[in-house]
């Protein structure tokens, strides 16, 4: 079986609200505020950082259309941009998940809306090549998810049909596009979690 997985919030940690309490400790005093803040900021990945995900606008571009439609400072955003790649820890718990999945024999995969910048900086630091054979970051393909064009692309990369693939993301908007094609899908909410349904798929032991 092919395994395919998300990376932010799967494989590595991206949790807006607590991230900008981090980095903006004087706009965000707590993940309340944050989650609100994170609605302005990202835009739910569409937008302005929508663009930026699907490589269709670089990272000085980013800020300068951020700045502009929010009227915070552009230092500020560049802080914030500049932050992510440390927000983006790995997930010890997933990585496990993964090590254990390729004894049982299973192909791995990824499929990442992740602007270039930051995949550059995953591939630097953490051994892809080697938990993944193949994987699509959004910011490369000039597509993004939950769209169909995307998923299309990664069957043909994968080399299977869309029902021998199982996905595994955090976005339910995400997951409903995969199954609508075809795709057995598991929405993500903790390593644990994921291992329970991947057992009761028969994908790893009980």
């Amino acid at each position: 079986m092919k395994v395919v997985f998300d990376f932010g919030g799967v494989l590595f940690r991206w949790h807006p609200p607590s991230f900008l309490a981090r980095v903006w400790p004087h706009r965000v005093a707590d993940e309340q505020v944050g989650a609100e803040v994170a609605r302005t900021f990202f835009q739910a990945y569409g937008g302005d950082w929508g663009a930026f995900d699907q490589g269709l606008a670089d990272a000085a571009t980013t800020a300068d259309r951020i700045t502009a439609r929010t009227g915070w400072p552009r230092e500020e955003i560049v802080a914030v941009m500049e932050a992510v790649p440390q927000e983006l820890q790995l997930i010890d718990g997933t990585a496990a998940l993964i090590q254990d999945l390729k004894a049982a024999g299973h192909t791995l995969h990824f499929l990442s809306n992740m602007p270039e910048p930051y995949a550059d900086h995953l591939e630097q630091h953490h051994p892809l090549k080697d938990w993944f054979v193949s994987g699509i970051f959004s910011g490369r393909v000039k597509q993004s998810k939950p769209y169909t064009p995307i998923f299309e692309l990664a069957v043909e990369q994968f080399g299977a049909q869309p029902q021998d693939l199982i996905f595994l993301d955090d976005h339910p908007e995400n997951i409903k596009a995969a199954t609508a094609l075809g795709w057995q899908a598991v929405l993500f909410t903790t390593p644990e979690a994921a291992r329970v349904s991947l057992q009761e798929r028969g994908l790893l032991p009980a």
